[in-house]
């Protein structure tokens, strides 16, 4: 059992890996052993969070990557998979926020922008991931991990931010149905659902003393969730601990969700 969590030689994909939850989870990959591939928009953002992930002195690979078209999201599958020919984990992190003053000012538009983000480009990544991890259970070599980061607005109610809730609900319902469908293959998905986690969709929120006294003051762990909160989760999901757990929608979230 020493080698449980030993991810030596796997390769692990974090869209939106170039800061907050994601960075967190890359950072708990890379410090256990695997290869780990970020996917990101920032190119500055991308390139401050690779030169963090160097110093675990594994191999990092970086792309910029808009998960949100199907064909780039494609592109850059096939090249994780011709530089190292195999992906074990994959990681839809790459999400967008947007609130608004009520629900009446919520546009098309609005929600079209999160669903292309949130739902689409996570379901373009698992997908493609999927793809290649039931090529190698064909060949023999099957398993894999795919993880959908929602939220926990899927389960709470997000006034003003009932588009943003809807994705996040959706990321939900989308991972336990893939959980289903891709068992026979050995590959478990499961979705992770944060509370209020510092980061920067949530700078606003962080500088308000109302918001800090009212929402965060009712967190039963006390104050605000930080990004290395989640290397824990990235690297269960992908150690051999994990290989029987499936279709789960994980809460971290300090216990806010139950109070």
């Amino acid at each position: 059992m020493a080698n449980l969590f030993d991810l030596t030689g796997k390769v692990a994909l974090v869209t939106g890996g170039n800061g907050g939850i994601g960075l967190g989870m890359a950072e708990g990959l890379a410090q256990h052993g695997a290869t780990v591939i970020i996917w990101g928009t920032n190119d500055t953002k991308t390139a401050a969070a690779a030169h963090a992930l160097a110093r675990h002195g594994g191999i990092v690979r970086t792309a910029k990557v808009d998960v949100s078209d199907e064909a780039a999201v494609k592109a850059g599958m096939a090249d994780i998979i011709t530089e190292f020919g195999r992906i074990d984990q994959a990681i839809a992190n790459a999400g967008i926020g947007q609130s608004r003053r009520d629900m009446f000012d919520i546009s098309a538009e609005d929600f079209q922008k999160l669903e292309s983000v949130n739902v689409h480009g996570a379901f373009f990544t698992l997908r493609e991931a999927a793809r290649h991890m039931i090529d190698r259970d064909k060949a023999g070599d099957g398993g894999g991990s795919l993880v959908g980061i929602a939220s926990t607005a899927a389960v709470h109610g997000a006034a003003r931010n009932e588009h943003y809730g809807a994705t996040k609900g959706a990321v939900v319902s989308m991972c336990r149905a893939m959980a289903v469908e891709l068992a026979r293959h050995k590959i478990t998905v499961n979705s992770v659902l944060p509370g209020w986690i510092k980061s920067d969709m949530t700078a606003g929120l962080q500088a308000m003393d109302k918001f800090n006294e009212r929402v965060i003051g009712r967190v039963p762990m006390g104050g605000w969730g930080e990004p290395e909160d989640f290397a824990g989760i990235a690297v269960y999901l992908a150690s051999k601990a994990a290989r029987f757990h499936t279709g789960d929608a994980i809460v971290i979230d300090g216990g806010y969700t139950i109070y």
